[in-house]
């Protein structure tokens, strides 16, 4: 499923994110461990929403640039900087720029990556998952 790049359209974009969560592919989701949709992509601000099964995970990774994880459903478990940080539902995790982390969700999550790009290249990828 391709992603949505949603520019903003006007001074104001609304997002109902329990309904976007309906967007995800759960046949991809099943088949490849983790699915991916692009909520908003205008210039440096890009809004992804991410879903792990239950078993997921996400290998060991860096960004460019900080990056805020919101969870709107399920559970999760990041690993950064030698400490765990279990989220649920409402929770916000923000990890500065360079921080190496993984993630793993033992019964299924969905969340909302934010990343706002500060560098010149907006065009190269923010997250370096393998």
């Amino acid at each position: 499923m391709s992603s949505m790049n949603r520019m903003i359209e006007g001074e104001v974009l609304v997002h109902h994110l329990p309904q976007d969560e309906l967007i995800i592919d759960r046949e991809l989701l099943a088949a490849r461990g983790r699915t991916a949709r692009t909520l908003v992509k205008e210039g440096p601000l890009r809004l992804v929403l991410m879903a792990l099964p239950p078993g997921g995970d996400l290998p060991t990774h860096s960004t460019d640039e900080p990056v805020t994880i919101h969870v709107t459903d399920g559970e999760i478990v990041f690993r950064a900087v030698e400490r765990e940080y279990r989220l649920v539902k409402g929770d916000v995790l923000v990890f500065a720029a360079g921080v190496e982390h993984s993630a793993a969700s033992e019964n299924g999550c969905v969340f909302l990556l934010t990343v706002v790009r500060t560098n010149s290249d907006s065009g190269s990828q923010a997250e370096h998952l393998p």
